[in-house]
């Protein structure tokens, strides 16, 4: 059934009789009456809709039209004078950025407060680091002087046996200078080796600093010095000196022991650099035994690190081992050691009886050391007799041991059996040899 006919300005065509909807318009077909209306995608075009055509305004071109210009912005303000004040911590811990730097140092120039502030914050961020003289390498310091003395070389320069002893004071000096109070009455213990048994004493930072005080009063006494003891200085060996110096005093030992010991640490290499030759010869008494000047400083070196090692394990601070050459004169003067301690066990019926007699000078049965790592080396030991002459043909035994390894079973702070050693050979004479490296500890 047909609906009633619309007027054909109704905006609805009726071709074959059909009636049809137009599509939807754009906002922008209301406002512009010379446009058609769009109609949907794919819809077909309405030809009763399209605008007519006008010859001459199809004829003429476009008109050209400028571009609309780009907004021009404002430069930002300059930051206040609070907020670059706000900014002055953190630009002299260096944390500001490239751009904040820029503005803070441009406001320097200009306000003198700011300025006076920036350079006090500045000095303050320099005290926030910890001085680095603890953690220095230890061939630093004779770098520096090797190249001073290569430009200037000294006048009275110092042996080269006395300078493990001044370098190794000096760096255990470096590690007490931080010290407060409280350090200086941490408690230490001191180990040591004797008659197959481990030993160890409890002291404090400033008795292990008494400690090297009276033994290194050995050799002031030697160089005809003054005794750190006094006249009344007790005779006998390293032992009954720091015995008596540790019980001489009613109240604790302090931090004042630092300045005497290091003066008399400075005494010493001086007297023996203006001695001149043949001084490193003259006889140093341990009260058991003897040693040549020369060795003598070098034990004390030795000694002053493994205490400064103690010291440092103690205040749980890092400590680092000599240098490679100092070390290797220190591991030297114990491998010559090793045969006058093995005889000296033999006497006392603590090791095995030597398997033949060997004149003096004659080679003898002989174990091969050798130490591995910075300071290492190679050393014959003789089994039989001090006097023997090692020889490589006779060779019964070989050990192989890190060289700070060796250091502290010499020292007595690892007992033989606990050396990781390598060795090889005659079973007998690796653990008398070892026994008698760890016999020369001593308190």
């Amino acid at each position: 059934m047909n609906g009633p006919a619309q007027s054909p300005g109704d905006g609805y065509e009726r071709p074959g009789g059909q009636a049809r909807i137009p599509g939807p318009r754009g906002a922008a077909d209301d406002l512009d009456p010379g446009r058609a209306p769009q109609s949907l995608p794919g819809a077909l075009p309405d030809p009763g809709l399209s605008p007519m055509r006008d010859p001459v305004r199809d004829s003429m071109p476009e008109p050209v039209r400028d571009p609309v210009p780009e907004p021009v912005l404002d430069p930002s303000p300059p930051p206040s004078h609070a907020v670059l004040k706000s900014l002055l911590g953190a630009w002299a811990l260096a944390a500001c950025s490239a751009e904040e730097t820029q503005a803070v140092e441009d406001h320097l120039t200009e306000c003198a407060p700011c300025a006076e502030e920036a350079l006090r914050l500045r000095d303050a961020v320099g005290l926030l680091h910890p001085e680095e003289n603890l953690d220095l390498k230890p061939l630093l310091r004779s770098r520096v002087l090797e190249d001073c003395l290569g430009k200037r070389p000294a006048r009275i320069p110092v042996p080269v046996w006395a300078s493990p002893y001044d370098t190794e004071t000096a760096r255990l000096d470096a590690l007490l200078q931080d010290f407060g109070d409280s350090e200086w009455h941490t408690p230490v213990r001191l180990k040591w080796f004797e008659e197959e048994r481990r030993r160890s004493q409890r002291t404090t930072v400033a008795g292990v600093i008494g400690h090297l005080l009276t033994v290194d009063g050995l050799i002031a006494s030697a160089l005809g010095l003054d005794d750190p003891l006094g006249p009344d200085a007790p005779k006998g060996g390293p032992t009954v000196r720091t015995e008596h110096f540790w019980g001489a005093s009613v109240n604790p030992i302090t931090r004042q022991v630092r300045d005497p010991w290091r003066e008399q640490g400075h005494t010493l290499v001086r007297t023996v650099s203006f001695a001149g030759r043949g001084v490193a010869e003259l006889a140093v008494d341990y009260g058991g035994f003897a040693l040549p000047l020369g060795d003598a400083f070098l034990e004390r070196a030795f000694e002053c690190w493994v205490h400064a090692w103690d010291i440092a394990e103690a205040v749980d601070y890092p400590y680092e081992p000599p240098s490679g050459p100092h070390l290797h004169g220190m591991i030297d003067l114990a491998a010559r050691l090793l045969p006058g301690a093995l005889a000296q066990r033999r006497r006392a019926g603590l090791a095995a009886p030597p398997r033949s007699l060997v004149a003096a000078g004659a080679p003898g049965r002989t174990l091969h050391l050798e130490i591995e790592g910075a300071g290492g080396g190679g050393w014959d030991i003789a089994l039989d007799s001090p006097g023997a002459k090692p020889s490589p043909e006779r060779t019964v035994a070989e050990i192989a041991l890190d060289g700070i390894e060796f250091c502290q079973l010499a020292a007595g702070h690892i007992s033989p059996e606990e050396a990781a050693v390598g060795q090889h050979g005659d079973r007998e004479a690796i653990r008398d040899v070892l026994f008698a490296a760890a016999s020369l500890s001593r308190l």
